[in-house]
């Protein structure tokens, strides 16, 4: 049986909610088909915005979302989106698929998704191919009350007042797709481009996001904090599960043991790379007023047969929501310093929480683990513990069996939640809260054979149900966690 111990005298970081946020850029099906449809399509939608969608965004909890890249960021000129739709500039999206963007879907549609949704808002800005001056009006547009020539030009379009913007990411992946630029030059070209990112509003204060680093790159993040640290209040870092190489990256679907160990160590890099790169900040930054932002993350398989390859789009299974879970355990185990993250992606593309097809709409496996983890969003961290077996495949490749994070609500209710990697072995667990009497427990649990997957014509294969194979202690629990399961436990 193995031992798990949470210690409520030892309250650690507060666990942001933006942890749990999403992406959607300019990408195959993500924004067009999957979250707008536009006011005239016969799929149910307020102001073109897909109501299947937003309604199950809403209920997962998300709380912010970035947009409108990713690579398409770097390419994409804000006021070709702006004004009426007819007379919107059309341009190729020569990142994905080569496909004509019509602009439909702009800075106005764009809040009026975060409104309904109930979402903070990330806004990621041209630095690639764009001006200092284009990315500066475009934060006095979306944020300036007064009296200006872009201030107008919103309300001539439609919006009076402005939007609360809460993040601007100044550009991204700008050592890759974003310009292809050293540190150096980077770093340089974010202080230029950063100055004008005015803040404009007391109420609104917004958040400046630099590009940081590709996976493991220490070195790009020791220059950026180097030389720019002092102007940002946020660093990026993007990594991707890969279980075997860019070249072929795996299915979504048809995987063996040995590939399934393989994706789980890759996933669970991602701590020792957040380790790594805290460290460098931390130099830097001791009192970690720079947040280290993941804002694109998890498994890139190979596009689904018959579907176009620029478009990024895969199936979603259990093993998905075993990686997501673990990340997410990670990621809250880092909230002194990670502060905000985003799969990639919302919808339709790589790692999303729902696919559509038409009218139709599914929650993919990864929709049903962000909604366990929903409890931890601004809890306090708890320090806790729990022993596990770890599978190796060598020194530098492994994972643990059992991964967990635990936290505490204002009201003094323990959010624990615990992934079981295991394809084959149940986990006995005794559970121990210091200086705690145990009055109730209720658990939910995700679960099944690591391909199980949810599809159009069987969409709730795959979903969350209550979970009640624990037994109540005096300051605590046991429980026994069936194989490749994510379960989250409420003690009060």
């Amino acid at each position: 049986m193995e031992k798990y111990l949470i210690n409520p005298n030892q309250p650690l970081s507060k666990i942001n909610r933006d942890i749990y946020g999403t992406f959607s850029e300019h990408l195959g099906r993500c924004i067009y088909e999957g979250t707008y449809v536009g006011e005239d399509s016969p799929i149910p939608n307020v102001n073109g915005m897909r109501k299947d969608i937003v309604d199950a965004l809403k209920a997962m909890g998300l709380p912010v979302l970035r947009w409108p890249g990713g690579c398409f960021a770097d390419e994409y000129h804000w006021k070709d989106g702006i004004g009426p739709k007819e007379k919107r500039k059309k341009m190729i999206n020569t990142h994905w698929g080569g496909v004509i963007e019509d602009n439909s879907f702009g800075t106005h549609e764009f809040f009026e998704l975060c409104r309904q949704l109930g979402c903070d808002a990330y806004v990621t800005g041209n630095l690639g191919s764009g001006t200092v001056q284009e990315m500066s009006e475009w934060v006095e547009y979306m944020t300036f009350d007064g009296v200006s020539p872009m201030a107008d030009l919103r309300r001539e379009n439609g919006s009076e007042k402005p939007w609360r913007l809460k993040y601007f990411g100044v550009g991204n992946e700008n050592w890759g797709c974003g310009g292809n630029m050293s540190a150096e030059f980077y770093a340089d070209q974010y202080r230029r481009y950063a100055t004008y990112v005015r803040q404009y509003s007391r109420d609104n204060r917004v958040m400046k996001i630099a590009c940081g680093p590709n996976g493991g790159d220490v070195n790009w993040t020791d220059v950026l904090m180097k030389r720019a640290g002092g102007m940002m209040d946020g660093l990026s870092l993007h990594y991707y599960t890969i279980t075997h190489d860019w070249g072929h990256k795996g299915s979504a679907l048809e995987f063996d043991d040995e590939e399934y160990a393989l994706t789980l160590a890759s996933a669970y890099q991602i701590d020792d790379i957040i380790t790594r790169h805290s460290e460098i900040m931390n130099r830097y930054d001791p009192r970690k007023r720079v947040g280290l932002i993941v804002d694109e993350w998890g498994i890139w398989h190979d596009v689904e047969e018959g579907t176009n390859p620029g478009f990024l789009y895969q199936q979603n299974a259990i093993r998905d929501a075993i990686v997501a879970g673990m990340t997410l355990n990670i990621f809250n185990k880092h909230s002194d310093r990670v502060t905000m993250a985003n799969i990639a992606q919302t919808i339709n593309v790589l790692q999303s929480v729902a696919l559509t097809d038409g009218a139709d709409m599914l929650l993919t496996p990864t929709y049903y683990a962000f909604a366990l983890f929903r409890d931890h969003q601004d809890n306090t961290l708890l320090g806790s513990h729990l022993t596990t077996p770890v599978t190796e495949i060598d020194r530098r490749r492994k994972f643990p069996t059992l991964i967990e994070s635990a936290s505490m609500k204002e009201d003094g209710t323990i959010v624990s939640t615990i992934v079981n990697t295991s394809l084959t072995e149940s986990a006995e667990i005794l559970c121990q809260i210091a200086d705690r009497r145990v009055t109730e427990v209720t658990a939910e649990i995700l679960t099944g054979d690591p391909h199980d997957h949810n599809t159009f014509e069987t969409p709730d294969k795959v979903k969350t149900t209550g979970f009640d194979a624990f037994e109540l202690t005096a300051d605590g629990f046991t429980a026994t966690l069936p194989p490749c399961s994510v379960v989250k436990f409420l003690v009060r």
